[in-house]
């Protein structure tokens, strides 16, 4: 450990930093830590706030210095993330204060996992970190791009980490979208090892963006002695990740689904984005084409405008009918209106059920080919089917057992 400077600061202590602290620590000449505490909570945890100060500083070996602390209502995770950042602004170590993997965050995902909605939430502001898996998106994407400033793009890795140990997500998917090129890939050493079930590649243009994260996975996975799956998702956002799209999307065998961010290519193409999105119809067709192709799951832009339920519905509705499996969100009240616009509705399901009856008796009479009425249905017809009665019994419209149901 190498100290390369007296005075490390990290954190937010903001009126808009809830559930955050601001962690100054200057190392001094005198021995011993002294301790400076600024809380409204001081009366309650000012003891256990110090003794988590203390043990970081003993890990990091730090014996004299000088510590304030903002503190706007941390949890332990984020103390213990603020505190470490801060002392990596003053020493160049290698190591890493890890609280405890929680049980609720030991569970895995699987490639074929429902991603109608995932709800982006910004990996420096830990406030909104703390009850987003209680609105049950399919996922949550912890966000080390754009949503995080340039000079707090260090310490966000850590608090990102500590949260993928500490924070209950309640089962859903834990993403993180990584920053661009080799930023991105440094990213990995804080994520891997952390039970993350999916990494974002953003501004995806070639094959080789996605080969470059693959390759530093499988270094980390086999460093740490991984055996489960991490899954990819590149992000499209230009012009030229358009036309490399089947290349992409079928680069990897953990790519689980690709998605199309719109404001950034709208911004390459030199438009504006509209409400009836006719200037993207070609990137989202290209993106929905590429996918199935390479067997993946597409996956739609963002809808900013939060306030507007209706525009977002009527935007849902376009997007399933070009063919998208689903989009990203960010507010949890565009989770519900997501979810209710994607599912398939009473016909849907009601054909489905009538093409996998007729499928399954066609297999019980060993007949090759399966009809309804005078029409032939194919493979793939069948395949779309029960992917649509699969999401219909995730969404509990329909019960596990309806072919018994229906039967009766």
């Amino acid at each position: 450990m190498k100290l390369v400077k007296r005075l490390g600061e990290a954190g937010n202590s903001n009126s808009k930093s809830k559930g955050d602290c601001h962690v100054k620590i200057e190392v001094k000449e005198a021995e011993g830590i002294d301790f400076v505490l600024n809380s409204k909570v001081k009366v309650f945890y000012a003891s256990s706030i110090e003794q988590l100060c203390r043990s970081v500083l003993v890990f990091f070996n730090i014996k004299n210095a000088l510590v304030e602390i903002n503190d706007n209502g941390a949890l332990p995770y984020v103390l213990a993330a603020r505190i470490e950042a801060a002392v990596k602004a003053i020493m160049q170590t290698d190591k890493d204060f890890l609280l405890d993997l929680i049980p609720e965050n030991n569970y895995q995902s699987t490639k074929r996992h429902f991603r109608l909605s995932r709800l982006y939430l910004p990996g420096n502001t830990p406030y909104m970190m703390l009850n987003a898996g209680i609105h049950q998106p399919n996922a949550i994407i912890l966000d080390l791009e754009d949503s995080v400033s340039i000079q707090k793009k260090d310490e966000a890795r850590i608090l990102v980490r500590n949260a993928l140990r500490s924070q209950n997500f309640y089962g859903v998917e834990r993403m993180v979208r990584i920053n661009q090129g080799q930023r991105g890939v440094e990213d990995l050493s804080y994520l891997i090892p952390h039970n993350v079930h999916l990494i974002l590649i953003p501004k995806c243009e070639t094959v080789d963006g996605v080969l470059l994260v693959e390759k530093e996975i499988a270094r980390l996975k086999e460093r740490h002695a991984i055996v489960h799956d991490i899954y990819l998702m590149p992000i499209i956002e230009s012009a030229l990740g358009v036309e490399n799209a089947f290349e992409i999307a079928s680069s990897s065998l953990n790519i689980a689904a690709m998605a199309i961010g719109l404001e950034d290519y709208t911004a390459d193409i030199g438009v504006q984005r509209s409400e009836g999105a006719i200037e993207s119809l070609y990137a989202r067709m290209r993106i929905v084409n590429a996918c199935n192709a390479a067997n993946i799951q597409p996956i739609d832009s963002v809808f900013s405008d939060v306030a507007d339920m209706e525009a977002l519905a009527l935007n849902v509705k376009r997007s399933k009918e070009l063919g998208f499996q689903g989009m990203g969100c960010i507010h949890p009240r565009q989770i519900s209106v997501i979810h209710e616009n994607f599912a398939p509705d009473k016909k849907e399901i009601e054909k489905a059920k009538k093409i996998i009856l007729a499928f399954d008796e066609a297999e019980r009479n060993k007949i090759a080919v399966v009809s309804i009425g005078s029409k032939m249905i194919d493979p793939p017809v069948v395949k779309r089917q029960l992917k649509i009665l699969e999401l219909a019994i995730e969404m509990k419209l329909v019960p596990v057992n309806w072919r018994d149901c229906d039967e009766a």
